[in-house]
């Protein structure tokens, strides 16, 4: 499927994924409604970072998917949905259960109805490698059992079984695709990679949460190449597809190879309030992107270092934009 021209909404345009896509979607030609969750201050989230010709491009919508009927609305009129919005943060998933629940699981249903009503052509469903919860085997490929070791993972395995099951109760279009740990430019320090760089930039110690747990480390705009390549191919619907690099690494190498990158060498502590609950720590996930090369033949362009290069570039030039000093959940 050509996206140019094509009339498409994405949900979660604001967070950090959905500001890249949305970006990347204008620059293909498509005419692009971007909705960002609703707040008194008509803040459009990481939608105001981008460029002013993208932004002016975008017909930007502001409105909460836990709504179904402003989802029914909105949806009206649209050939392509990519449905990005979602609460993330794992650590807050703890405090906040209930609010995971009513956005992640409840929100997406509204989604899915939505477009089934509206005769939407293609929807591409957002998981994460969370689903996944601690590797029995690595890579970790497709068919790996899914474990809901926070109340996060588990409202997005939720998620992910309504989409599959309006997939195959009613035909709807969907594709689940399943990025592992996405970094990059503009994402908040809600995340370890922004949150190593920021505090190896001002800080004096580095405090971090467990430094053993493995992650695959995948740049947003491959990750973005991903979600454009399952929308454009009839060979991904009704399939879940792995993106991510296929190599891991520590938490600690990663600390200090970041550390090495920005010149600074930091003493590592361990900050209590950053560490998980013993047994929802999910301490290893490499990704099997076997599939997404099979499919719509995806390899991702970033090596490590060269993305982590333009993530720091561009912390850098926006590091007023971080409170270095406070946890961020």
């Amino acid at each position: 499927m050509e996206l140019q021209g094509k009339k498409i909404l994405v949900t979660g345009a604001g967070g950090f994924i959905g500001s890249h896509l949305s970006e990347a979607l204008v620059e293909s030609g498509a005419k692009v409604k971007a909705l960002v969750h609703y707040n008194s201050r008509n803040d459009w989230g990481l939608i105001e970072l981008l460029p002013g010709e993208i932004k002016e491009s975008l017909e930007v919508v502001t409105g909460d998917i836990r709504d179904p009927f402003f989802m029914r609305d909105i949806v009206q009129g649209c050939q392509i949905v990519f449905h990005l919005a979602a609460l993330i943060a794992i650590p807050y998933s703890y405090t906040a259960a209930t609010s995971y629940v009513d956005t992640n699981v409840k929100g997406t249903l509204n989604v899915l109805q939505a477009c089934l009503d509206a005769g939407v052509e293609r929807v591409v469903h957002t998981s994460t490698s969370e689903v996944y919860g601690t590797a029995q085997y690595t890579p970790i490929d497709e068919k790996h059992p899914l474990q809901g070791q926070s109340p996060y993972s588990a409202s997005k395995i939720g998620a992910d079984m309504l989409a599959e099951s309006f997939k195959r109760s009613f035909g709807l279009p969907v594709s689940i695709i399943r990025p592992f740990n996405c970094y990059g430019p503009r994402q908040s320090a809600r995340a370890i990679i922004p949150t190593i760089i920021t505090q190896a930039l001002v800080s004096p110690k580095l405090k971090l949460g467990a430094l053993t747990p493995i992650r695959d480390l995948t740049y947003v705009k491959d990750t973005v190449d991903g979600f454009i390549a399952v929308a454009e191919s009839d060979r991904t619907v009704g399939e879940v597809i792995n993106f991510g690099t296929g190599s891991g690494l520590s938490i600690g190498r990663l600390a200090k190879k970041i550390m090495g990158l920005v010149g600074k060498d930091r003493e590592i502590i361990c900050d209590e309030r950053r560490m998980r609950p013993e047994e929802s720590e999910v301490m290893e996930l490499i990704c099997d992107a076997g599939k997404a090369r099979e499919l719509v033949g995806w390899e991702p362009r970033y090596t490590l270092e060269n993305g982590l290069q333009e993530t720091i570039a561009w912390i850098k030039q926006h590091l007023s934009w971080y409170k270095t000093e406070v946890y961020n959940v």
